[in-house]
């Protein structure tokens, strides 16, 4: 599956390995059916989202709630409520919705821009380990900050198709 494939991030160095988190998977897909099977402001209910995605509900519901309170989607309660995303597929990008559910993209907090923390190296300006980790974020960064959900939308429907 492509999402899984494009955003299970490895990086191996020494013992250090990155990778998106389950609830962070489930958000992009939960994000990725809104926007393919809902037109602007149509309810897609919860239990269907879990259905269709193979999320649990109960994890799919504190998931959705993040994403609600972060402003990426909208929902209405009772009977025919559901949700629905909160901006066009074009403007939410996968780094918002991985920075909602799992915090800073950082391998290391000595290079996060979200929780900045010093480290404890001698010279963090000139620590090898520092400088390669924060190539990686910017790098990491620079993918899901310039991929929204309509480009992968686009690319698994073969509308979009391009290696990067």
């Amino acid at each position: 599956m492509f999402i899984t494939n494009y955003l299970k991030v490895y990086l191996y160095i020494g013992v250090l390995a990155m990778r998106l988190s389950k609830r962070g998977e489930y958000g992009i897909r939960s994000m990725l059916y809104l926007a393919k099977h809902s037109a602007p402001s149509e309810l897609i209910q919860l239990k269907q989202i879990a259905s269709n995605e193979n999320i649990p509900v109960k994890y799919l519901e504190q998931i959705l709630l993040a994403l609600r309170h972060a402003g990426l989607l909208h929902s209405r309660m009772g009977i025919g409520g559901g949700y629905y995303l909160a901006k066009p597929a074009n403007n939410i990008s996968l780094g918002q919705i991985v920075r909602t559910l799992d915090g800073p993209l950082a391998p290391v907090n000595c290079v996060s821009q979200m929780a900045y923390e010093a480290c404890d190296c001698p010279d963090e300006k000139t620590c090898g380990l520092r400088l390669a980790m924060l190539d990686v974020r910017n790098s990491i960064s620079d993918v899901l900050d310039n991929t929204t959900l309509q480009d992968v939308v686009n690319r698994s429907s073969g509308l979009g198709i391009t290696d990067r």
